[in-house]
């Protein structure tokens, strides 16, 4: 279990939370993993509403799209897996609970995302047994957990003991959902996990909010070292996110139009990449846009490396 002092600190940081573009991302070598010749491939994406690319409509009302990190990777390792599909089975307002279990995700019969067998886990199972000759999945993607606290963080404020508690759930079902994964999957199957960019970021453009949100960023960079430790752990990959996002530089500065002065560059890249800072009814939405999704991808690629 995480650290009752880390969990209280990290707590309010964790809320993470589409056509092909071009990624910015330099591929290292790695990720050998082969299939005959001729056999269809698949790219299997789990997780919550970033695995579906979930945005705000225009009228505020956030919707599966195909502009998700997991259309732009798709479109990125498509052009060098022959006969690769993308099969996606995340689901908005999925926790870690209702991953394993089907209970407890009351988006899931409004958004049309419940699963066969009764659990995103089943399912997942279900589909990696089915499709268990070595490299028939070329690639699993998993982004889980951040919605485990979402209803314990209220404006700028926070419950600390639903956090503490949500937490420390997310701590316990994480290791079982990737081991039930790798017990799932063929040997040596590529799986990689993300870490998380700090939405709350945006507290900074808002009066009175600027120290709250720099305290909520410092938080951000302890829970997401404690991610990636639990994703290592668990024989994933770990899909630097948070980095990307340059999540942890509040001191360099840069402009941000409609504000007067300088802000963080971490504010600027959290307003370029979500709708965050975007007018109502669309924003504030905690959810990436389509070039945040793109860096998600970007950075998925690079914890894969050159597939085959």
């Amino acid at each position: 279990m995480l650290a009752r002092r880390t969990i209280v600190a990290a707590c309010a940081a964790v809320v993470a939370v589409s056509a092909p573009v071009v990624l910015p991302v330099a591929l290292a070598g790695g990720g050998k993993v082969r299939a005959r010749a001729g056999v269809t491939r698949y790219y299997l994406s789990l997780g919550d509403s970033l695995a579906q690319g979930m945005q705000p409509d225009t009228a505020g009302i956030t919707r599966n799209t195909n502009q998700g990190y997991a259309d732009q990777l798709y479109a990125l390792e498509s052009r060098r897996i022959p006969r690769l599909k993308l099969v996606k089975l995340g689901c908005g307002g999925e926790t870690t609970s209702s991953f394993l279990t089907g209970r407890g995700n009351p988006d899931a019969l409004i958004l049309g995302c419940t699963p066969r067998g009764g659990s995103q886990m089943a399912a997942a199972e279900r589909f990696l047994r089915s499709h268990h000759r070595r490299g028939q999945v070329a690639l699993v993607t998993l982004d889980i957990g951040a919605n485990d606290i979402v209803g314990c963080v209220h404006g700028a404020s926070l419950d600390e003991a639903c956090a503490i508690h949500g937490l420390e759930r997310a701590d316990k079902n994480l290791p079982v959902i990737m081991r039930r994964l790798r017990r799932a999957a063929a040997k040596g199957t590529p799986m990689a996990a993300m870490t998380l960019y700090d939405p709350f970021l945006q507290l900074y453009l808002l009066p009175g909010d600027q120290q709250e949100a720099l305290t909520i960023n410092g938080y951000a960079k302890i829970i997401n070292k404690t991610l990636a430790h639990l994703y290592r752990a668990g024989k994933f990959r770990v899909a630097h996110v948070d980095e990307a996002f340059k999540t942890y530089d509040p001191t360099h500065t840069t402009t941000l139009a409609g504000q007067p002065g300088p802000v963080p560059v971490a504010v600027a890249e959290v307003c370029r990449l979500t709708w965050m800072c975007a007018p109502a009814p669309v924003g504030p939405n905690i959810h990436a846009n389509e070039a945040g999704y793109g860096i998600i991808a970007a950075e998925f690629a690079r914890a894969f490396g050159r597939l085959r």
